[in-house]
């Protein structure tokens, strides 16, 4: 765990990392400045679970460049997390830091599974049905059609092996249903996705048919993806101030709010990103969780709990033996569009 990493850094990694500990069984490393962690530690009386400490002198700044801190800051606390997966001392990585950097960090200490041009961000998300996967939401804001494809492939395990859906279907996001819609890299993409055997296609899916739950996987690249989900999130956030002025507005609607309140209780479960709390780094040898800057407490005990079951189901290990088997990745991929 990047414990310097986030808004917030060792204040609230460090209570997301405990609560985790205990409540998901796993053990820990925090990594970073140990004088702040043991500090945040001291606060809750040697009730310490299974986590340990790997100091370093340095922290990636968010607005420093990925390849600036490769470079210059070999002792970061994101670049010595990665290092001890390399390493074989820990599983994964879970980090709340610049997104850039910890994609930058996969790519270069744990390296990318064979064939995968690009790694890219799953968000899995709330529906009005169940659980979908929405990829990339951030780490490729410029693709080529075949990067598109490979995400779709990359999704697909995550949904099988993580989510247990047998046969996921798979959308490509787009401006329109009919075939056709789109920008030249949706339409090019669209034709390689129609070409596969491996996936269960169904062609395009419009913005506003993300939340019914329809569709097991969305892909898109990296910069709609992102703009759908914080989207999304701030969306759910305003329509909940919303309504909670409203039933604030007079007596009749004060008493209307009690009697809903365990009902919007559980609606805002639904919509509350913390609950999956990241989204993970696919395309990388091992697993990789990447969450919000500003993630609370639990949305940090969320990403570790995702990263735990990831580990547990062998997610990456069936990522890599099937996208290593998948002739189509590299069919589709870099060399053969150069063909």
């Amino acid at each position: 765990m990047d414990a310097m990493g986030g808004d917030f850094g060792p204040s609230v990694i460090v209570p997301g990392a405990l609560a985790a500990s205990k409540a998901c069984n796993v053990e820990l490393i925090l990594v970073g400045d140990e004088v702040k962690i043991q500090a945040e530690l001291a606060k809750f009386n040697g009730e310490l679970g299974a986590i340990s400490v790997v100091h370093t002198t340095q922290v990636a700044e968010m607005g420093e460049k990925p390849s600036e801190i490769l470079r210059r800051k070999k002792d970061s606390s994101i670049q010595v997390a990665f290092e001890l997966v390399r390493e074989g001392r820990a599983h994964g990585v879970v980090s709340a830091g610049h997104s850039g950097t910890t994609v930058a960090c996969g790519m270069f200490i744990l390296g990318r599974i064979a064939g995968v041009e690009r790694p890219a961000l799953a968000s899995i998300i709330f529906t009005e049905k169940q659980p979908i996967t929405l990829i990339d939401v951030g780490a490729n804001v410029d693709c080529k059609p075949y990067h598109l494809f490979q995400f779709g492939l990359m999704a697909d395990v995550l949904a099988k092996h993580v989510l247990g859906i047998p046969t996921p279907s798979v959308g490509l996001l787009s401006i329109g249903e009919e075939e056709g819609k789109g920008n030249l890299q949706v339409k090019e993409a669209f034709e390689l996705f129609k070409m596969t055997n491996s996936l269960n296609f169904v062609g395009n899916i419009e913005g506003r048919d993300i939340f019914t739950g329809n569709v097991n996987v969305i892909v898109c690249d990296g910069f709609v993806g992102n703009i759908a989900l914080k989207l999304s999130e701030g969306l759910a956030m305003s329509i909940a101030r919303m309504i909670k002025a409203e039933l604030k507005r007079d007596l009749i609607s004060k008493i209307g709010g009690l009697l809903i309140k365990d009902a919007m209780r559980r609606l805002k479960r639904v919509v509350d990103y913390s609950e999956y709390g990241g989204a993970p780094l696919l395309g990388l040898k091992e697993i990789v969780v990447v969450c919000h800057g500003s993630s609370s407490a639990g949305a940090i005990t969320s990403a570790i709990d995702m990263a735990a079951t990831f580990i547990r189901k062998k997610a990456n290990a069936h990522l890599i033996a099937e996208l290593s088997a998948n002739e189509e990745l590299s069919r589709f991929g870099k060399a053969a569009m150069k063909l």
